[in-house]
């Protein structure tokens, strides 16, 4: 696999940020804050994998962020990482109604983040687009099925279609991947102690 210079470096950084979750959860596993970024790395580092590598990786992810909903049930920012993961576990699913099922968990954590925090722009455009989210699948998945019966034909209608309905696939998940990496470079930056005056 071909990554370019960013991809890398994203990848090194949500690496080293599941590393430093999984050995601080080692010295405290009731650390909410530590597990959801533990779980925001781990949904970074799907968009690395392909097929059930990709799939495993996100229900670990939506492991972690449970556990640190048991231990705060009301942290919002573990709410809405977990509307994201649920978001991405449902794109990865063909069958339409587990994809369903797995919108309607994430449209509930975006809910559940906005009552928490009514104020914030990105939980409420989260919550506007999980609406979306069902509908796009659909379509998506239409797209897959028609796309190998149309590879042999040129028709410019059959090949720009499912090229847009893809990046607008790809466009949503990337912004829900880089919100969720904004908040676990910020959980990460916290958790890091000031430098001692000398």
């Amino acid at each position: 696999m071909d990554l370019q210079q960013n991809d890398f470096e994203r990848l090194v950084f949500f690496e080293h940020a599941r590393n430093a979750a999984e050995a601080g959860y080692a010295k405290n596993p009731l650390d909410a804050d530590n597990l959801t970024r533990w779980g925001g790395a781990l949904l970074e580092l799907s968009t690395f994998q392909s097929g059930n590598d990709c799939v495993k990786m996100v229900q670990d992810a939506i492991s972690k962020l449970q556990e640190a909903l048991v231990l705060n049930p009301s942290k919002h920012d573990t709410l809405w990482c977990m509307g994201n993961a649920h978001t991405s576990h449902g794109f990865y699913t063909p069958d339409q109604q587990a994809a369903a099922v797995c919108f309607e968990k994430a449209a509930q954590c975006f809910r559940e983040a906005v009552q928490l925090d009514p104020g914030n722009e990105l939980y409420l455009k989260s919550l506007e687009l999980s609406a979306k989210a069902p509908e796009l699948h659909e379509e998506l998945q239409k797209q897959m099925v028609s796309q190998p019966a149309s590879q042999g034909t040129t028709s410019a209608s059959t090949t720009k279609t499912p090229k847009k309905d893809s990046d607008l696939k790809y466009d949503i998940l990337g912004w829900v991947i880089l919100a969720v990496g904004i908040v676990v470079w910020v959980g990460m930056a916290k958790s890091i102690p000031p430098p001692q005056p000398r």
